[in-house]
């Protein structure tokens, strides 16, 4: 099947533009992940990195150039945005087509538990799609794969609890994106970029591979807050947790395995 060098380069140009709608400062909260993977890394030869729901390879090209004697194991359950991830980023990872929270998703890793403990486990804006009781068994097998003082760094939206300072959270991160022209009227949207890309005929058999396999809306968990996600983090095996970074609602939370 395949997809060219250049097609592959040019949709990732546009999702990476597109994607800058969406996580107020992108880049920053990149950076700031990449600063604690950095650091909970520090003396591992080898370390290993779990990024979840990779799409095609954003994170985990930024860590690679980061951490460049790192092995990441990049996670998506999408074919189109894998194929673009392993054409564009051939070497940033190995990409692993799975399912994040179903049943025995951690065996598609391949991992040999013997002698691949992960190191620090990896998330932007992906883990928001799995409901609450999945997003829980997903902490729990994260917890399992993760050496001792390992972590989970998720980068992602986290609302404070209670609406009056939800409301204001939310607020203060649309005017931050307004501010740095996050929001431009030239650019494409999610729902733009994805119909210019059903009409590629370079992507068109991946994008119906995408429409067969793409599950029915099961609600996520965008409404939990840092506080909620804390609860479960704990329950799940993580001895702390603690933001590191926040602009309004976005926020990268780090949950350390003791």
């Amino acid at each position: 099947m395949g997809v060219s060098m250049g097609t592959a380069s040019m949709w990732v140009e546009r999702w990476e533009r597109q994607q800058q709608r969406y996580a107020v400062d992108r880049e920053e909260r990149f950076a700031v992940i990449a600063d604690v993977t950095e650091h909970l890394c520090a003396g591992r030869d080898r370390p290993l990195l779990l990024d979840l729901g990779c799409g095609p390879g954003s994170l985990s090209a930024r860590l690679a150039r980061r951490l460049p004697d790192a092995d990441i194991v990049a996670v998506d359950m999408d074919p189109v945005l894998l194929e673009l991830g392993r054409t564009h980023h051939p070497d940033a990872a190995r990409y692993v087509d799975a399912v994040i929270g179903e049943d025995g998703w951690t065996d598609a890793l391949e991992l040999d538990r013997s002698v691949d403990v992960v190191d620090v486990a990896v998330s932007t804006t992906a883990l928001h799609y799995l409901p609450a009781p999945v997003l829980l068994r997903t902490y729990r097998a994260l917890a399992a794969l993760l050496r001792p003082g390992g972590a989970l760094v998720n980068g992602d939206h986290f609302p404070p609890d209670g609406s009056p300072c939800s409301d204001l959270t939310a607020h203060v991160g649309r005017r931050r994106a307004e501010r740095i022209g996050a929001h431009g009227s030239e650019d494409e949207d999610w729902e733009s970029w994805w119909q210019a890309v059903a009409a590629d005929p370079e992507l068109t058999d991946l994008f119906e591979q995408r429409e067969r396999k793409r599950p029915s809306s099961g609600g996520g968990n965008r409404h939990l807050s840092v506080g909620h996600h804390t609860q479960l983090l704990h329950e799940a095996g993580f001895g702390h947790v603690t933001p590191v970074w926040q602009v309004g609602d976005s926020c990268v939370l780090v949950a350390l395995k003791d």
